[in-house]
């Protein structure tokens, strides 16, 4: 799957797992294994029974393989199944947990006076929008309450013609009344990245965060025109990093840390101003992260606010059923998470 931002399996998969919350080199493919291959020991309150459960009879029609690696204070396990049979630290196309890196830097942006919630895209991209669009502010763009229109007709280009050909059609909601999650958005923060910047997104994400964290798996390449929305490819252990790196505060400051577990005020809100994606357990555990497709990954980062359990996961998908994958994905994450709800 390339572009996969605008790939309607993709878009259909993400809004379904999204609303219910809750893709670089490839993984080979050979000969399914029978069962899970564990390759790190569980210890602490993991427990590897549960996952191995969730990775049982894979491959199948919907998932070919995944990785499933799962950390913290809580313990530790990781293992693959199916026909994933590279290594658990292969690189992988993360899709729209791009966006994550997008609003972290964004957000970096805004600690240091920069950029402000409350900027309207009007303001800092003159022209992008067309005249007739209520001001849609910074803050809107992060949590996905832009109102801005779903891509249908977006097609490829630069990051300004992939906007503008998105809006070119159908109807905006009214900006702060509605949850839609909508790459749009994360496109428009990447431009304004660079007007305030005047640097490129990819330097700027080097050099606050990839370099910072020593992510050497993570990586924008240069014909993944997804870019800001989607473009990143990484592996378990950088997502892991970043991840824990982004809660602890080592990349944002006290205000803008708080901001990550900070939902605006709209009916069904689940993605932070900080751009993280809340999501409740059947065991009414919530636990916060991002999602994403790309090339035919299915991929995401899960942990609780203690960092006391965190899960990075990626799929092979098969594409056929949105509702059949969302539903190994939730038993991953249950299993991975079982124990932490107290």
């Amino acid at each position: 799957m390339t572009n996969s931002w605008m790939n309607k399996a993709r878009w259909t998969t993400a809004a379904a797992v999204a609303a219910l919350v809750v893709a670089g080199a490839a993984v080979p493919a050979s000969a399914a294994t029978p069962t899970p291959s564990v390759v790190a020991p569980a210890a602490g309150r993991v427990d590897p029974a549960a996952l191995r459960k969730a990775l049982a009879g894979l491959p199948d029609d919907y998932v070919r393989g995944a990785m499933v690696k799962v950390t913290g204070r809580d313990g530790r396990w990781t293992g693959t199944a199916g026909e994933w049979t590279a290594p658990t630290e292969a690189e992988f196309a993360i899709g729209s947990v791009t966006k994550l890196f997008t609003s972290t830097v964004a957000l970096q942006l805004v600690g240091e006076g920069r950029l402000s919630l409350d900027d309207t895209v009007q303001e800092l991209l003159p022209g992008l929008l067309p005249d007739s669009f209520a001001p849609i502010t910074v803050g809107q763009l992060l949590s996905h309450t832009s109102g801005l229109q779903k891509p249908r007709c977006a097609r490829p280009g630069t990051p300004v013609e992939v906007v503008t050909s998105a809006v070119s059609c159908g109807t905006p909601a009214a900006p702060g009344t509605t949850v839609q999650y909508n790459g749009i958005n994360t496109f428009v923060l990447g431009l304004a990245i660079e007007k305030v910047t005047g640097r490129t997104y990819a330097e700027e994400l080097h050099d606050r965060v990839l370099r910072p964290l020593g992510l050497r798996h993570t990586r924008l390449p240069a014909d993944d025109w997804a870019w800001a929305e989607g473009g990143l490819v990484s592996n378990a252990s950088d997502l892991r990093h970043f991840t824990t790196a982004l809660i602890r505060g080592g990349l944002l400051r006290p205000a803008e840390r708080r901001l990550l577990f900070t939902t605006p005020s709209v009916p069904g809100a689940n993605f932070s101003y900080g751009g993280l994606m809340s999501f409740r357990l059947d065991s009414g555990l919530v636990v916060w992260g991002k999602t994403g497709s790309n090339k035919g990954y299915t991929s995401g980062v899960f942990t609780t606010p203690d960092l006391d359990r965190v899960l990075v996961y990626s799929l092979l998908s098969t594409g056929k059923s949105a509702d059949e994958e969302l539903a190994r994905i939730k038993g991953i994450a249950a299993a991975a998470f079982r124990g932490a709800e107290r």
